[in-house]
Protein backbone atom coordinates (compact mmCIF):
# COMPACT_ATOMS: atom_id res chain seq x y z
CA UNK A 1 0.00 0.00 0.00
CA UNK A 2 1.99 3.05 -1.01
CA UNK A 3 -0.87 5.72 -0.27
CA UNK A 4 -0.61 7.68 3.35
CA UNK A 5 -1.54 6.52 6.05
CA UNK A 6 -3.72 8.99 8.44
CA UNK A 7 -2.88 8.59 12.28
CA UNK A 8 -5.02 9.34 14.74
CA UNK A 9 -3.87 9.70 18.57
CA UNK A 10 -7.63 10.83 19.72
CA UNK A 11 -7.80 12.70 23.56
CA UNK A 12 -11.12 13.65 25.34
CA UNK A 13 -10.87 17.12 24.01
CA UNK A 14 -8.03 16.68 21.52
CA UNK A 15 -6.84 14.59 18.10
CA UNK A 16 -3.35 15.04 17.00
CA UNK A 17 -3.03 13.99 13.86
CA UNK A 18 -0.21 13.04 11.05
CA UNK A 19 -0.54 12.13 7.66
CA UNK A 20 2.48 9.54 6.60
CA UNK A 21 3.72 8.09 3.44
CA UNK A 22 4.95 5.04 2.44
CA UNK A 23 8.24 6.82 1.42
CA UNK A 24 9.87 7.86 4.88
CA UNK A 25 11.46 10.75 3.30
CA UNK A 26 8.22 12.47 2.13
CA UNK A 27 7.11 15.52 4.33
CA UNK A 28 4.98 14.65 7.03
CA UNK A 29 1.35 16.67 7.58
CA UNK A 30 0.82 16.88 10.96
CA UNK A 31 -0.73 18.39 13.69
CA UNK A 32 -3.31 18.85 16.84
CA UNK A 33 -7.03 19.88 17.35
CA UNK A 34 -7.13 20.86 20.91
CA UNK A 35 -9.69 21.90 23.51
CA UNK A 36 -12.19 20.62 21.83
CA UNK A 37 -16.08 21.40 23.10
CA UNK A 38 -14.63 24.69 23.98
CA UNK A 39 -14.79 28.05 22.48
CA UNK A 40 -10.98 27.96 22.46
CA UNK A 41 -10.56 24.95 20.51
CA UNK A 42 -8.34 25.41 17.95
CA UNK A 43 -6.08 23.67 14.70
CA UNK A 44 -2.50 23.88 15.05
CA UNK A 45 0.04 22.02 12.92
CA UNK A 46 2.34 22.18 9.72
CA UNK A 47 1.96 21.81 6.27
CA UNK A 48 4.14 20.17 4.00
CA UNK A 49 6.39 22.97 3.17
CA UNK A 50 7.25 22.85 6.90
CA UNK A 51 5.03 25.97 7.89
CA UNK A 52 3.25 26.63 10.41
CA UNK A 53 -0.47 26.97 10.90
CA UNK A 54 -3.21 27.96 13.71
CA UNK A 55 -6.87 28.07 12.87
CA UNK A 56 -10.13 28.83 15.25
CA UNK A 57 -11.99 25.89 15.59
CA UNK A 58 -14.50 27.54 18.48
CA UNK A 59 -16.77 24.80 19.66
CA UNK A 60 -15.91 22.00 17.35
CA UNK A 61 -16.50 18.69 18.45
CA UNK A 62 -14.23 15.35 17.14
CA UNK A 63 -16.22 15.24 13.72
CA UNK A 64 -15.80 18.83 13.05
CA UNK A 65 -12.32 18.63 14.12
CA UNK A 66 -11.54 15.71 11.81
CA UNK A 67 -13.08 18.10 8.97
CA UNK A 68 -10.93 20.72 9.49
CA UNK A 69 -7.97 18.35 9.47
CA UNK A 70 -9.42 16.90 6.36
CA UNK A 71 -8.73 20.16 4.57
CA UNK A 72 -5.65 20.75 5.68
CA UNK A 73 -4.99 17.29 3.94
CA UNK A 74 -3.52 18.97 0.56
CA UNK A 75 -5.67 16.92 -1.60
CA UNK A 76 -3.42 13.94 -0.44
CA UNK A 77 -6.46 11.60 0.65
CA UNK A 78 -5.63 8.66 2.80
CA UNK A 79 -6.17 5.28 1.98
CA UNK A 80 -6.49 4.09 5.46
CA UNK A 81 -6.87 5.37 9.09
CA UNK A 82 -4.32 4.10 11.74
CA UNK A 83 -5.91 4.88 15.61
CA UNK A 84 -3.73 4.61 18.48
CA UNK A 85 -5.10 2.52 21.43
CA UNK A 86 -3.73 2.67 24.84
CA UNK A 87 -5.20 -0.50 26.24
CA UNK A 88 -6.05 -3.56 24.26
CA UNK A 89 -6.00 -5.76 27.66
CA UNK A 90 -5.28 -9.60 26.38
CA UNK A 91 -7.35 -9.59 23.88
CA UNK A 92 -4.91 -7.97 21.42
CA UNK A 93 -0.98 -8.97 20.58
CA UNK A 94 -0.99 -7.04 17.46
CA UNK A 95 -3.02 -4.48 15.21
CA UNK A 96 -6.36 -5.36 14.53
CA UNK A 97 -8.49 -4.08 11.43
CA UNK A 98 -11.63 -2.61 13.21
CA UNK A 99 -15.18 -4.19 13.26
CA UNK A 100 -17.63 -4.27 15.89
CA UNK A 101 -16.26 -6.93 18.08
CA UNK A 102 -12.88 -4.98 18.03
CA UNK A 103 -14.71 -2.10 18.89
CA UNK A 104 -16.85 -4.14 21.85
CA UNK A 105 -13.06 -5.33 23.23
CA UNK A 106 -11.74 -2.09 23.46
CA UNK A 107 -14.69 -1.25 25.37
CA UNK A 108 -14.27 -4.24 27.87
CA UNK A 109 -10.90 -2.61 28.99
CA UNK A 110 -11.76 0.72 29.25
CA UNK A 111 -12.03 0.06 32.82
CA UNK A 112 -8.64 -0.60 33.06
CA UNK A 113 -7.69 2.79 30.96
CA UNK A 114 -10.59 5.18 31.92
CA UNK A 115 -8.62 8.15 30.78
CA UNK A 116 -7.98 6.83 27.17
CA UNK A 117 -9.89 4.30 25.70
CA UNK A 118 -13.20 5.75 26.02
CA UNK A 119 -11.56 8.62 24.21
CA UNK A 120 -9.78 6.50 21.66
CA UNK A 121 -13.49 4.65 20.76
CA UNK A 122 -15.18 8.45 20.32
CA UNK A 123 -12.05 8.82 18.05
CA UNK A 124 -13.07 5.83 16.03
CA UNK A 125 -16.66 6.76 15.40
CA UNK A 126 -15.72 10.51 14.71
CA UNK A 127 -13.08 8.78 11.99
CA UNK A 128 -15.63 6.54 10.62
CA UNK A 129 -18.34 9.35 10.41
CA UNK A 130 -15.51 11.53 8.34
CA UNK A 131 -14.24 8.56 6.29
CA UNK A 132 -16.89 5.78 6.37
CA UNK A 133 -15.17 4.07 2.99
CA UNK A 134 -11.99 4.22 4.36
CA UNK A 135 -10.23 0.67 6.57
CA UNK A 136 -10.04 1.60 10.10
CA UNK A 137 -6.85 -0.15 12.18
CA UNK A 138 -6.37 0.22 15.88
CA UNK A 139 -3.08 -0.08 17.21
CA UNK A 140 -2.53 -0.65 20.86
CA UNK A 141 0.26 0.38 22.98
CA UNK A 142 -0.04 -3.00 25.15
CA UNK A 143 0.16 -5.11 22.11
CA UNK A 144 3.80 -5.15 22.24
CA UNK A 145 4.65 -6.05 25.51
CA UNK A 146 2.25 -9.50 25.09
CA UNK A 147 5.51 -10.96 24.08
CA UNK A 148 5.94 -10.64 28.12
CA UNK A 149 6.52 -14.15 30.14
CA UNK A 150 4.19 -14.86 33.13
CA UNK A 151 6.66 -14.39 35.57
CA UNK A 152 6.91 -10.56 34.16
CA UNK A 153 3.62 -9.96 34.21
CA UNK A 154 1.69 -11.57 36.94
CA UNK A 155 1.26 -9.88 40.22
CA UNK A 156 1.55 -11.80 43.37
CA UNK A 157 -2.30 -12.18 43.83
CA UNK A 158 -4.72 -14.44 44.11
CA UNK A 159 -5.19 -15.95 40.75
CA UNK A 160 -8.79 -15.17 40.59
CA UNK A 161 -8.27 -11.31 40.14
CA UNK A 162 -6.29 -12.50 37.14
CA UNK A 163 -8.37 -15.21 35.75
CA UNK A 164 -12.06 -13.13 36.38
CA UNK A 165 -10.32 -9.48 36.45
CA UNK A 166 -7.67 -9.24 34.08
CA UNK A 167 -4.96 -8.16 36.84
CA UNK A 168 -1.74 -8.22 35.40
CA UNK A 169 1.12 -6.17 34.03
CA UNK A 170 0.36 -4.38 30.84
CA UNK A 171 2.73 -2.12 29.97
CA UNK A 172 2.38 1.03 27.83
CA UNK A 173 4.79 3.06 25.12
CA UNK A 174 4.80 -0.07 22.82
CA UNK A 175 4.94 1.63 19.78
CA UNK A 176 8.20 3.60 21.03
CA UNK A 177 9.99 0.79 22.64
CA UNK A 178 8.94 -1.19 19.71
CA UNK A 179 10.32 1.47 17.19
CA UNK A 180 13.41 2.06 18.86
CA UNK A 181 14.20 -1.47 19.47
CA UNK A 182 13.98 -2.11 16.13
CA UNK A 183 15.70 0.95 14.98
CA UNK A 184 18.82 0.04 17.22
CA UNK A 185 18.70 -3.24 15.62
CA UNK A 186 19.25 -2.08 12.15
CA UNK A 187 21.97 0.90 13.29
CA UNK A 188 24.15 -1.30 15.59
CA UNK A 189 26.86 -3.81 15.20
CA UNK A 190 24.64 -5.95 17.73
CA UNK A 191 21.92 -6.44 15.60
CA UNK A 192 18.52 -6.73 17.09
CA UNK A 193 19.62 -8.57 20.44
CA UNK A 194 18.98 -7.51 23.98
CA UNK A 195 18.38 -3.87 24.56
CA UNK A 196 17.29 -1.95 27.61
CA UNK A 197 14.98 1.22 26.00
CA UNK A 198 14.03 3.84 27.86
CA UNK A 199 11.15 6.02 27.19
CA UNK A 200 11.29 9.24 29.29
CA UNK A 201 9.14 12.20 28.53
CA UNK A 202 5.99 13.60 30.93
CA UNK A 203 5.16 9.53 30.97
CA UNK A 204 8.23 7.32 31.02
CA UNK A 205 8.48 3.82 30.88
CA UNK A 206 11.30 1.27 30.64
CA UNK A 207 11.81 -2.20 28.90
CA UNK A 208 13.90 -5.10 27.81
CA UNK A 209 14.01 -5.91 24.97
CA UNK A 210 15.30 -9.49 23.16
CA UNK A 211 15.05 -9.64 19.44
CA UNK A 212 12.39 -7.29 19.29
CA UNK A 213 10.01 -8.71 21.47
CA UNK A 214 9.26 -7.17 25.22
CA UNK A 215 10.66 -9.57 28.17
CA UNK A 216 9.79 -6.91 30.90
CA UNK A 217 8.84 -3.35 31.34
CA UNK A 218 8.43 -0.76 34.02
CA UNK A 219 4.45 -0.18 33.54
CA UNK A 220 1.14 -2.42 34.71
CA UNK A 221 -2.08 -2.78 34.93
CA UNK A 222 -2.09 1.11 34.15
CA UNK A 223 0.58 3.53 33.25
CA UNK A 224 0.77 4.88 37.00
CA UNK A 225 3.27 2.06 37.77
CA UNK A 226 6.83 2.68 37.33
CA UNK A 227 9.68 5.48 37.12
CA UNK A 228 8.95 9.03 38.44
CA UNK A 229 7.20 10.82 35.74
CA UNK A 230 5.78 14.55 35.15
CA UNK A 231 3.35 14.75 37.31
CA UNK A 232 2.41 10.45 38.25
CA UNK A 233 4.29 9.13 41.26
CA UNK A 234 5.58 5.96 39.64
CA UNK A 235 6.00 2.90 42.38
CA UNK A 236 4.66 3.84 45.87
CA UNK A 237 4.20 1.29 48.66
CA UNK A 238 0.44 -0.42 48.06
CA UNK A 239 -0.43 0.34 51.35
CA UNK A 240 0.13 4.00 50.85
CA UNK A 241 -3.96 4.18 49.70
CA UNK A 242 -4.82 3.09 53.07
CA UNK A 243 -2.73 4.60 55.07
CA UNK A 244 -3.68 8.29 53.44
CA UNK A 245 -6.97 7.19 53.75
CA UNK A 246 -6.75 6.80 57.79
CA UNK A 247 -5.11 9.40 58.38
CA UNK A 248 -6.25 11.99 56.04
CA UNK A 249 -9.41 11.00 55.79
CA UNK A 250 -9.02 11.11 51.64
CA UNK A 251 -11.04 9.33 49.27
CA UNK A 252 -9.81 6.76 46.61
CA UNK A 253 -10.34 9.26 43.91
CA UNK A 254 -8.70 12.24 45.81
CA UNK A 255 -5.71 9.54 46.37
CA UNK A 256 -5.87 8.86 42.74
CA UNK A 257 -6.05 12.41 41.96
CA UNK A 258 -2.96 12.96 43.51
CA UNK A 259 -0.43 10.33 42.40
CA UNK A 260 -1.51 10.74 39.02
CA UNK A 261 -1.80 15.00 38.59
CA UNK A 262 -0.27 16.43 41.43
CA UNK A 263 2.93 14.08 41.79
CA UNK A 264 6.60 12.81 40.16
CA UNK A 265 8.48 16.00 38.85
CA UNK A 266 5.67 17.97 39.65
CA UNK A 267 5.69 17.14 43.32
CA UNK A 268 9.16 16.66 44.21
CA UNK A 269 10.10 19.66 43.35
CA UNK A 270 7.27 21.98 43.80
CA UNK A 271 7.69 24.30 40.98
CA UNK A 272 6.63 22.42 37.61
CA UNK A 273 6.43 18.76 35.55
CA UNK A 274 9.00 20.06 33.06
CA UNK A 275 11.95 18.08 33.25
CA UNK A 276 13.97 21.48 31.25
CA UNK A 277 12.85 23.85 33.86
CA UNK A 278 13.81 21.81 36.65
CA UNK A 279 17.27 21.26 35.42
CA UNK A 280 17.84 24.99 35.20
CA UNK A 281 16.32 25.28 38.59
CA UNK A 282 18.84 22.61 39.78
CA UNK A 283 21.32 24.53 38.19
CA UNK A 284 20.77 27.44 40.30
CA UNK A 285 21.43 25.71 43.68
CA UNK A 286 17.24 25.23 44.29
CA UNK A 287 17.10 22.08 46.52
CA UNK A 288 13.83 20.64 45.81
CA UNK A 289 14.63 21.01 41.91
CA UNK A 290 18.19 19.13 42.93
CA UNK A 291 16.38 16.29 44.21
CA UNK A 292 13.98 15.83 41.73
CA UNK A 293 16.43 14.84 39.44
CA UNK A 294 18.70 12.80 41.55
CA UNK A 295 15.24 10.94 42.47
CA UNK A 296 14.01 10.80 38.76
CA UNK A 297 17.17 9.37 37.25
CA UNK A 298 18.02 6.33 40.47
CA UNK A 299 14.44 4.99 39.61
CA UNK A 300 15.61 5.03 36.15
CA UNK A 301 18.51 3.60 36.75
CA UNK A 302 17.09 0.94 39.51
CA UNK A 303 14.47 0.51 36.82
CA UNK A 304 16.95 -0.61 33.90
CA UNK A 305 19.34 -2.75 36.55
CA UNK A 306 16.59 -4.81 37.09
CA UNK A 307 15.55 -5.23 33.71
CA UNK A 308 18.84 -6.46 32.92
CA UNK A 309 17.52 -9.86 34.21
CA UNK A 310 15.14 -10.05 31.35
CA UNK A 311 17.99 -10.41 28.96
CA UNK A 312 20.38 -13.01 27.96
CA UNK A 313 22.69 -10.69 26.76
CA UNK A 314 23.00 -7.18 27.56
CA UNK A 315 23.60 -5.11 24.04
CA UNK A 316 23.18 -1.91 24.46
CA UNK A 317 20.14 0.69 26.06
CA UNK A 318 18.47 3.24 23.89
CA UNK A 319 17.19 6.45 25.17
CA UNK A 320 14.03 8.32 23.65
CA UNK A 321 11.16 10.27 24.45
CA UNK A 322 11.27 14.02 25.04
CA UNK A 323 13.89 14.13 28.18
CA UNK A 324 15.51 10.88 26.65
CA UNK A 325 16.66 12.44 23.73
CA UNK A 326 17.02 16.20 25.25
CA UNK A 327 18.28 15.93 28.18
CA UNK A 328 22.71 14.88 28.28
CA UNK A 329 22.35 15.80 32.16
CA UNK A 330 19.38 13.24 32.70
CA UNK A 331 21.69 10.72 29.85
CA UNK A 332 24.92 11.19 32.15
CA UNK A 333 23.32 10.88 35.61
CA UNK A 334 21.70 7.65 35.22
CA UNK A 335 24.57 5.97 33.50
CA UNK A 336 26.91 7.08 36.00
CA UNK A 337 24.39 5.01 38.97
CA UNK A 338 25.39 1.82 36.34
CA UNK A 339 28.90 1.75 36.70
CA UNK A 340 29.16 -2.25 37.01
CA UNK A 341 27.30 -2.39 33.56
CA UNK A 342 30.42 -1.55 31.65
CA UNK A 343 28.89 1.42 29.52
CA UNK A 344 31.24 4.39 28.81
CA UNK A 345 29.87 7.95 28.02
CA UNK A 346 31.09 9.93 25.76
CA UNK A 347 31.13 13.39 27.06
CA UNK A 348 31.43 15.56 23.68
CA UNK A 349 28.97 13.24 21.76
CA UNK A 350 25.82 13.11 24.66
CA UNK A 351 26.27 17.26 24.81
CA UNK A 352 25.67 16.87 21.15
CA UNK A 353 23.02 14.41 20.60
CA UNK A 354 19.82 16.67 21.09
CA UNK A 355 16.64 17.86 19.23
CA UNK A 356 16.13 14.86 17.10
CA UNK A 357 19.66 13.28 16.52
CA UNK A 358 20.54 10.59 16.57
CA UNK A 359 23.34 9.05 17.68
CA UNK A 360 26.15 6.44 19.62
CA UNK A 361 26.97 8.14 22.30
CA UNK A 362 29.93 5.50 23.86
CA UNK A 363 32.57 6.29 21.59
CA UNK A 364 34.11 4.21 18.65
CA UNK A 365 36.23 2.06 20.41
CA UNK A 366 33.93 0.83 23.18
CA UNK A 367 33.34 -2.82 23.21
CA UNK A 368 30.89 -2.82 26.09
CA UNK A 369 27.28 -2.15 25.72
CA UNK A 370 26.51 0.27 23.88
CA UNK A 371 24.80 3.57 24.69
CA UNK A 372 22.32 4.99 21.82
CA UNK A 373 19.60 7.99 21.55
CA UNK A 374 17.15 7.11 19.08
CA UNK A 375 14.46 9.69 18.54
CA UNK A 376 11.24 7.71 18.71
CA UNK A 377 8.65 8.02 15.71
CA UNK A 378 5.36 6.54 17.19
CA UNK A 379 3.34 7.57 14.28
CA UNK A 380 5.44 6.21 11.99
CA UNK A 381 5.32 3.08 13.97
CA UNK A 382 1.41 2.96 13.78
CA UNK A 383 1.35 3.71 10.00
CA UNK A 384 3.89 0.91 9.70
CA UNK A 385 1.84 -1.01 11.75
CA UNK A 386 -1.56 -0.49 10.16
CA UNK A 387 -0.31 -0.92 6.48
CA UNK A 388 1.29 -4.58 7.77
CA UNK A 389 -2.61 -5.35 9.49
CA UNK A 390 -4.14 -4.30 5.77
CA UNK A 391 -1.71 -6.58 4.03
CA UNK A 392 -1.95 -9.75 6.42
CA UNK A 393 -5.82 -8.71 7.61
CA UNK A 394 -7.83 -8.06 4.62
Amino acid sequence: MNAPVLVINCGSSSIKYALIDSDPQAPRLEGIAERLGSEDARLKGKNSAGDRFSQPLPGADHTQALNAILERMEGRLPAAVGHRIVHGGEHFTQAALIDASVIAAIQTTAALAPLHNPANLAGIAATQNVFPDLPQVAVFDTAFHQTMPSRAYRYALPESLYAEHGIRRYGFHGTSHAYVSQRAGELSSRGTGGWLTAHLGNGCSTSAVWNNQSQDTSMGLTPLEGLVMGTRSGDVDPGLHAHLHRQLGWSLDKIDDVLNKESGLLGLSGLTNDMREIEEAAEQGHAAAQLAVEVFCYRIAKSLAGLSCALPQLDGVIFTGGIGENSPIVRRNVLSLMPHFGFALDNDANEETIRGKEGKLDGASHEGPQVWVIPTDEEGRIAMETRHCLETCV
